[in-house]
């Protein structure tokens, strides 16, 4: 009995820690979940806050309306949720809820913009959305339950441990490698590939979420009464995860500018989650007590999501570019060539031509009133 009692008493010890890590794992996927949903809604806000104001004679720029402050406000809020979801969860599912936030713009896209297609392509479009949709819900479904459940807490002195190990060290050097590679043929060869950039993306993106997950777990313990701040890995995280998520976005902007924003949007979910994937196996050897059932599973399930993000990514709505387009005035009967890009511009099929001639005010189409006549061959002699 005497020897025995020890082996309870570490028994329990580990009961306990499974399910602290349960409980965290559950706190974790909550505040994700709440977060990227609370971010598509907010996003969708400033949509509408733009469109709104697009179409109206109101010249505020955007960021005086109410409106888009609210959404700006929620967007804070989101991200908040999804920082703090990192300090307890295991980096690989969190990464891959992100999926949620797709999901749930598609569905605002819906019913709040009131997104709508002819009806010989209603069947086409929301089918393959709603296909999807079924294979993020489940693709989800899978990778929660039986994703990593090993959860650490993340001290500064077991950050230190992790960054010197060997594993580590070799990942970093194989990512900076890849990185400059695919760096020099981006500047120096004018690789402009969607891929290229968002390979850039996604390596970044590793070494964000490694970061924001060591600044979140430090932050978290200090606020629990442990102070994490003073040691110098945590500066160093912070000055890394800074400058991570500005280089991350000066890419993402200039993928924007070279191609459609529905591909950029699943191809980059699907590389930065395998990328952030491999740096939590690695980083943080979240996969070392998973068996190989659990493990075939998770990946079953984000294989799920990066299909039904591809499919409902692939179905959204192109935003066209602008083209000159010429306005009447019903008054003076005066055209007016809009140039710009500042005001909405009418639903025209031909590039560069003078479209729908549509009144400022609401009007109906109107045409040319005047008809102009080839002047006779006999009137330019006798002049």
């Amino acid at each position: 009995m005497i020897n025995e009692s020890p082996l309870k008493e570490r028994r329990m010890h580990i009961s306990r820690a499974d399910g602290g890590s349960y409980t965290d794992n559950l706190i974790g996927t909550l505040l994700a979940i709440f977060g990227n949903v609370l971010v598509s809604i907010s996003l969708c806000i400033q949509k509408y806050s733009h469109v709104t104001l697009a179409g109206t004679k109101d010249l505020r720029a955007f960021y005086h309306t109410k409106t888009w402050w609210s959404g700006f406000a929620l967007i804070c809020l989101g991200e908040g949720a999804n920082f703090v979801s990192y300090a307890f969860a295991p980096l690989a599912l969190i990464s891959t809820l992100n999926a949620v936030s797709v999901l749930t713009s598609s569905i605002l896209g819906f019913i709040f913009l009131r997104d709508k297609l002819k009806p010989k392509d209603f069947a086409k479009r929301y089918g393959l959305s709603f296909l999807g949709s079924i294979l993020t819900i489940g693709g989800t479904f899978l990778f929660v339950v039986f994703g990593p459940n090993s959860h650490e807490k993340l001290q500064a002195e077991n950050i230190v441990t992790h960054l010197v190990g060997w594993p580590v060290l070799l990942y970093l050097l194989l990512e900076i490698i890849t990185f400059c590679l695919l760096l020099y043929f981006y500047k120096r060869r004018n690789a402009n590939y969607l891929v290229i950039i968002l390979l850039l993306v996604a390596l970044l993106g590793s070494v964000t979420v490694i970061t924001v997950k060591a600044v979140s777990g430090m932050l978290v313990l200090t606020i629990e009464g442990t102070m994490q701040l003073d040691y110098p890995i945590f500066s160093v995280m912070f000055v890394c995860m800074v400058a991570s998520v500005v280089f991350q976005a000066g890419f993402l902007s200039q993928a924007c500018k070279l191609y459609d924003s529905s591909m950029i949007a699943g191809v980059n979910y699907i590389l930065s989650t395998v990328f952030a994937v491999i740096a939590g196996a690695v980083f943080y050897v979240e996969f070392k007590n998973e068996d190989v059932l659990h493990i075939c599973m998770f990946l079953l399930g984000s294989a799920f999501c990066f299909l039904g993000v591809f499919l409902i990514t692939k179905n959204r709505k192109r935003t066209k570019t602008f083209e000159p387009y010429v306005t009447m005035d019903m008054v003076n009967g005066v055209p007016t060539i809009h140039d710009k890009g500042f005001f909405v511009q009418p639903d025209t099929n031909g590039a560069f031509s003078y479209g729908a001639l549509v009144n400022n005010d609401g009007a109906a189409p109107a045409t040319l009133p005047v008809k102009l006549e080839r002047p006779r061959v006999s009137d330019l002699k006798e002049d």
